[in-house]
């Protein structure tokens, strides 16, 4: 089993660490539809930037004209993981990324991978207000990731947002109970 937590863990962090500088080229949508509640997790989680639109991430930022922009899929055979991207641009640049990572046919508990996440990530603090738990980190001065997990129809699902050094828990955690919320 703890062999099982930390594949899991090193892969939400090569998720949560992706971030990258260089945009990705893909056609923009900002006016990304928020979905229904009757949305099929899965499907939802095919398309993280249906989970958190451009909308939401610029109130955050206090930014204007931002854009979400499909990132890449980043699966890993493995340890299950199936990750999918949205990075959110402003004029070009990278402003932050929500992924998204279910661990179909995996038994891991949410819980325990957060707690995994911390362990491994020095400086790493406790977020309250998720119930399986939530972790924040700033990795090299140049990232903050807050990282929280839950079971959506039995599947351990990690969500994640990374953005700039200077955003805070309080700042991010809203994006990513938005995004948990869809599930």
């Amino acid at each position: 089993m703890r062999t099982l937590v930390v594949a899991f863990v090193a892969f939400a962090a090569l998720t949560a660490c992706s971030s990258g500088d260089e945009p990705s080229k893909a056609p923009s949508s900002s006016a990304a539809p928020k979905p229904a509640p009757s949305t099929n997790a899965a499907a939802a989680s095919l398309d993280p930037c249906k989970l958190l639109p451009a909308e939401a991430v610029s109130k955050a930022l206090f930014l204007d004209n931002l854009q979400a922009v499909p990132g890449p899929s980043q699966d890993n055979a493995a340890n299950g993981g199936k990750a999918r991207n949205c990075e959110y641009q402003h004029d070009g640049k990278a402003a932050g990324k929500l992924a998204v990572t279910r661990y179909e046919g995996k038994q891991g508990k949410p819980a325990e991978m957060v707690a995994a996440i911390k362990k491994a990530k020095p400086g790493a603090q406790d977020v309250p207000g998720f119930p399986d738990g939530a972790v924040y980190y700033v990795e090299g001065q140049k990232a903050a990731t807050l990282v929280a997990g839950e079971l959506v129809a039995g599947t351990p699902v990690l969500v994640n947002y990374t953005g700039p050094a200077r955003m805070t828990p309080e700042q991010l955690a809203p994006l990513v109970k938005q995004a948990l919320a869809v599930q």
